[in-house]
């Protein structure tokens, strides 16, 4: 007998879903990919469509559509269905409610499939909804992961290196926190080139334009917005995000990167799911990383914390 395919399961193939799909085949990341969705016919044509794509990719990895049957021998089950955002509103927070009962019916199907891999959790409010899989599943803690500040951390890095002409990746800095309105930026610890941040900005006042540290994050919180108010959906970033994710755990890269996990005791929290530099591998969230943080950033981290560990009580 063959040996098993590595295995990604896809439940929600809303655009989400279906860009982290194809991002993952265009990396060749796994031999098989599942799409559930409780719409079978755009499930089915996603999965065909995207088969056809991998005749020009020189990718051997076969999609399918299918069920939480296929959950069983699956290495990851990455989770994007949620409510649907009412464009009136910029608060994940609102979308709490009907988002639990989604997320109650994928996580309960998934694990009457057998299934003992990762989950990763997309659907916002992304921290709420990690914590909510977590205790459905029954796992332990390291095997469910949200995609968290992942994607702000991207688009921080990039505000930053717009300002001084240089390649992103040059650029460590990161968010942490809640997915949301509450998150910040470890000001501290960001540099380019092993320059802290603010160095880096006083003595390039000239490229930095006034920008300020608040400005910034305001914008790295506003971005997806901006982009959600213009075209209805965010999709692109958030899939690449999660596609980095899937990688470090498939190729056992020990990869740092701020998602959502369950905090143990950094940073002096425990029993909140929210979002912190960590080591990801084939173990899931091997270890979160504790950086340093100044009092001021370790205040308002905490009080992200308190924001979203007030909500639990409304999963129970």
């Amino acid at each position: 007998m063959g040996e098993r395919k590595s295995r990604v399961v896809i439940a929600g193939v809303g655009n989400v879903g279906a860009t982290t799909a194809y991002s993952i085949i265009n990396q060749g990341l796994c031999e098989e990919i599942v799409l559930i969705d409780v719409n079978r016919e755009k499930a089915l044509a996603e999965a065909m469509d995207m088969e056809h794509s991998t005749y020009f990719m020189n990718r051997n990895i076969k999609v399918r559509e299918g069920g939480y049957e296929d959950c069983r021998e699956a290495d990851i089950v990455v989770i994007t269905a949620s409510a649907p955002m009412p464009k009136s509103s910029n608060n994940r927070l609102e979308m709490l409610a009907p988002s639990m009962g989604i997320i109650r019916s994928i996580v309960t199907e998934v694990m009457k499939s057998g299934f003992s891999g990762i989950f990763v959790v997309v659907s916002n409010p992304v921290d709420i909804m990690t914590y909510y899989c977590w205790k459905i599943s029954g796992l332990p803690k390291e095997r469910v992961i949200g995609s968290g500040t992942t994607l702000d951390t991207a688009r921080l890095c990039i505000s930053l290196s717009k300002l001084y002409e240089l390649d992103a990746k040059s650029v460590q800095a990161y968010v942490i926190g809640e997915h949301g309105d509450s998150e910040l930026v470890s000001w501290d610890s960001a540099n380019i080139g092993g320059k802290n941040i603010s160095d880096v900005m006083r003595d390039n006042a000239e490229r930095t334009a006034g920008k300020t540290k608040e400005e910034l994050l305001r914008e790295t919180v506003q971005a997806g917005w901006d982009i959600f108010q213009r075209k209805g959906n965010t999709c692109y970033g958030i899939a690449a995000s999660t596609t980095a994710i899937i990688k470090s755990i498939l190729f056992d890269e020990n990869r740092i990167y701020p998602v959502s996990v369950m905090l143990d005791g950094a940073y002096g929290l425990k029993n909140v799911f929210l979002s912190a530099p960590t080591i990801l591998n084939r173990q899931g969230a091997k270890e979160v990383v504790e950086i340093h943080l100044n009092p001021e950033e370790l205040t308002a981290y905490r009080r992200s914390a308190k924001l979203l560990s007030d909500f639990y009580e409304e999963l129970c």
